[in-house]
């Protein structure tokens, strides 16, 4: 176990580096399934995520490996062994992703049911019905999925899901590909990963089409081949290091990110006074605070992609702690996703937790250090932004949680100027 020692107060200035997309590439590594040619990733994130998935994908007997420096390697000639360990899946929920790809190229897969970070049900049951509806026998037993594809494999159908799901979307795609027929996804994902997945499957000879706002159309084809792709940046790392620089009141610039994926979250930064230069050609974007813009208090409300993102909502309530006036939260993706809020009590946000899916910040109120603990990736990402903009030294234990999903982030946070550093517990 380790921890994170912060001491805040200090304003960050500089330049970083924003990576590869978490939401992207494991999405990527589970397509490279799909061919036994040779598949390449760039600008893959060095984070545990990837690992665990690249140690689980070895298993099955697939070769996976790291080469120059940000690249991964892979080739899934043959699945010895299409088993997912239960203690594979209870570190991470899309293990589930490998459900459409294995039953699409080898006929069969056997998965626990998955784990990931504590922030609601996140049933599979999309997922499985949706295989069913394509011709798969899926049978849950003593807390595994046995699932089969039929013998002349999965067929093209029409799946609508009730709600948006993203990786429910993406995992019928990569079972699609291959399927006889067309497949339908009605009320299918928008987010810019799945966009950047479809365009990874499409270089492979994959036919599919964005025919309706939340329609998408797959014809399947016989066979992949392999590709070269690059993962596309991380919103979610890009809008924590623009909070970090909104919060410590200084100027930092984005490198790596395209600023259109992020029009929700830059809405909000309108609403809320951070100012900021966006450059989409540039692949930058800069937040200067360091002038000390007074922050307005702003109501906020999760919705599917492009509204308000769910991952978004716990890093921004600590902005809100700073904003002047009474911001509310309205968290409609998953319930139980504002534990974190309590941890900032701890460090004097002044929050009052309305029920499950609500909460109410007043501010502005001053942050002070404190021994706090992550229980999941960005509520990770949250107490240290609170950590960074509070007086004095916090303690931050659980940060297995933020090495899952940001790549070397105490490193990133030193060199623009944050006294951060990293002790065994």
């Amino acid at each position: 176990m380790q921890k994170f020692v912060i001491t805040g107060g200090r304003p960050l200035t500089g330049e970083v580096r924003i990576a590869g997309a978490k939401n992207a590439v494991l999405k990527m590594m589970a397509a490279a399934v799909l061919t036994d040619e040779r598949c390449v990733l760039r600008n893959v994130p060095k984070i545990s995520d990837v690992a665990i998935l690249r140690e689980l994908m070895t298993d099955i007997g697939f070769e996976v490996k790291r080469s120059n420096g940000d690249a991964l390697d892979i080739s899934a000639t043959d699945a010895q062994w299409p088993f997912v360990p239960l203690e594979a899946a209870l570190k991470m929920r899309a293990s589930f992703i490998l459900l459409g790809p294995m039953l699409a190229r080898f006929g069969r897969v056997i998965l626990p049911n998955p784990g990931g970070d504590r922030i609601g049900r996140r049933p599979v049951d999309f997922h499985v019905a949706a295989m069913e509806r394509m011709g798969a026998s899926i049978v849950y037993r003593n807390g595994y999925y046995f699932a089969a594809a039929p013998s002349g494999g999965l067929r093209g159908a029409h799946v609508e899901f009730p709600m948006v799901t993203v990786m429910g979307t993406e995992n019928v795609i990569l079972a699609a590909t291959m399927a006889h027929g067309t497949t339908v996804i009605d009320n299918a994902a928008l987010e810019p990963e799945v966009d950047d997945l479809i365009a990874m499957l499409t270089t492979m000879g994959a036919r599919i089409a964005r025919t309706a706002e939340r329609r998408i159309e797959i014809e399947g084809v016989d066979r992949l081949g392999g590709t070269e792709h690059r993962v596309l940046g991380d919103r979610l790392e890009a809008e924590t290091f623009a909070i970090a620089a909104a919060i410590t009141r200084g100027e930092v610039a984005l490198n790596g990110i395209n600023p259109e994926h992020m029009g929700a979250f830059l809405g909000v930064c309108d609403r809320i006074g951070v100012p900021y230069e966006a450059d989409a050609a540039a692949a930058c974007l800069r937040v200067r605070c360091c002038d000390g813009p007074e922050l307005r208090a702003v109501d906020i409300r999760t919705d599917p992609y492009p509204g308000f993102a769910t991952d978004f909502q716990a890093p921004l309530s600590v902005l809100l702690t700073q904003a002047s006036g009474v911001s509310t939260i309205h968290e409609t993706i998953f319930e139980d996703r504002l534990d974190h809020l309590r941890e900032l009590q701890r460090m004097g946000a002044a929050v009052e937790i309305l029920d499950e899916r609500r909460a109410r910040i007043t501010g502005p109120t001053p942050l002070h250090g404190a021994e706090v603990s992550i229980a999941d990736l960005r509520a990770g990402a949250t107490l240290i932004l609170a950590a960074l903009a509070a007086t004095g030294t916090s303690v931050i234990s659980g940060i297995e949680h933020v090495d899952r999903g940001y790549e070397q982030i105490e490193a990133k946070l030193v060199a623009l100027g944050a006294q951060i550093n990293r002790i065994e517990a």
